[in-house]
């Protein structure tokens, strides 16, 4: 390996290598159309060069870009910008040579700066991202793209029409277990897709600690409609965008209930939603979530007529499984000879046909979110794609898709919360269609 090739993203460069042998090269560039700027020969090209960082929000999801961000070869942390002292402190200590700013139009004035990772509240995320842009940043936004429909229309006209990369944290689009799983749903392995059912369950208030009571919607921003979308955009948004990938289109109409059924401290946004998404065709997505009880975790489940996926588990179940469970094989045995006869105890010797489902794995080794963290944890995609976020700040590269497809995941969060609110169906307004969405 040559000199010059040391100095690249090496976990990045063999995460493509071996998904291209594992689904195929073209097969998974037809899947993940967004990885093919990432192919192992184009980050080998960026050499010494390194992506110079800015980091607006440095808060818990912040630093743990930050953690990842220390591990990229081709990146490196100029700046550090946070309104909350205590959150821009823990920062410059992880990263005690960059600039740090209390205003981020400050730091944009920085032509040091290459591009910016944007950690903030959702309330923030438009304008933040906007002004970026502007500033000819290259910009990479945590989910949800924006608060309302409006906003998110903004950002992408102001996308297609700019020259500048924007990367929204769909990390699900890096995860290998998520592409491999769309990859073999689009090749028959569970036959028709005709439905898909996600849910979240948590047991946590979502508060954060407030060490004096002005700070209240600062810190817990989560809570209040002004600065969140609530369960929807803030879990729902990763799992509805599955589903449209595994769809290969949109719902177009929505219908469900918002509650505060637990947590009644205050708080705005509901702590228990149910929707059910309605497409064109007839297919739905049931999606659930709830923050008083974590028993059913968190579940991405895509069925088809011949079997279905948990891609969020990594493993695929078939309706009608060859596979021979071990009482059945010694059953047969003994029926056809090979066996003498077997001692049995009573009832309790019984042909064991197939009960249930036999799991079968996406891939040899798979990392599973129990989904019960709200800062993310590691080997989920979110370091990979913050990888290929800085890989496009070195060659100005914009990515296929993955701004469309989180304009698409976002509103459809936004059009459940409008749903719940107003207790009636919605249908997808035309005003905020784009070129990219199939209904």
């Amino acid at each position: 390996m040559t000199e010059k090739n040391e100095t690249v993203d090496l976990g990045l460069r063999k995460f493509i290598k071996d998904l291209g042998i594992m689904a195929g090269g073209a097969t998974l560039l037809a899947t993940a159309p967004w990885l093919k700027s990432c192919t192992p020969e184009t980050v080998a090209e960026l050499g010494r060069e390194k992506a110079r960082i800015g980091m607006i929000g440095v808060g818990s999801r912040g630093q743990y870009h930050i953690h990842n961000l220390l591990k990229i070869k081709h990146a490196q942390i100029v700046a550090l910008c946070d309104v909350y002292q205590v959150n821009l402190d823990a920062a410059h200590a992880l990263v005690p040579g960059a600039k740090t700013y209390t205003d981020y139009h400050k730091m944009l004035e920085d032509k040091d700066i290459d591009g910016v990772i944007i950690s903030t509240p959702l309330g923030t995320h438009a304008q933040i991202t906007l002004d970026s842009m502007s500033a000819g940043k290259h910009v990479f936004c945590e989910k949800s793209m924006a608060r309302t429909f409006d906003e998110c229309k903004a950002i992408y006209d102001a996308y297609t029409k700019g020259d500048r990369a924007l990367y929204y944290c769909m990390q699900r689009m890096y995860d290998e277990k998520y592409i491999k799983a769309i990859e073999m749903i689009k090749g028959g392995l569970i036959g028709d897709v005709v439905g898909m059912r996600c849910h979240w369950f948590r047991n946590a208030d979502w508060r954060r600690p407030v060490p004096s009571p002005e700070l209240e919607r600062q810190i817990n921003w989560r809570l209040y409609k002004e600065s969140s979308g609530g369960l929807m955009t803030e879990l729902a948004t990763h799992q509805l965008e599955i589903c449209t990938w595994a769809a290969g289109k949109m719902p177009s109409e929505v219908v469900g209930f918002g509650d505060i059924v637990y947590w009644k401290d205050g708080r705005e946004v509901y702590d228990s939603v149910s929707l059910t998404y309605h497409f064109s065709d007839g297919r739905k997505i049931n999606y659930e979530s709830l923050i008083s009880n974590k028993f059913n975790g968190m579940e991405d489940q895509i069925l088809g007529n011949r079997g279905t996926v948990d891609l969020s588990k990594g493993v695929y179940y078939l309706e009608d499984d060859n596979t021979v469970y071990g009482m059945r094989q010694l059953l047969d045995n003994i029926k056809t000879g090979i066996f003498a006869a077997v001692p049995t105890a009573g009832p309790s010797w019984r042909p064991e046909y197939k009960s249930e489902y036999i799991p079968h794995a996406l891939t040899k080794t798979a990392t599973i979110n129990p989904g019960q963290s709200m800062i993310g944890v590691d080997a989920d995609g979110s370091d990979l794609i913050v990888s290929a976020f800085c890989q496009s700040c070195i060659t100005g590269e914009k990515v296929r898709d993955v701004v469309e497809e989180a304009y698409c995941a976002t509103t459809l969060c936004l059009l459940g919360n409008e749903a719940m609110e107003k207790g009636t169906k919605v249908v997808f307004p035309d005003e905020y269609k784009i070129p990219y969405m199939k209904f």
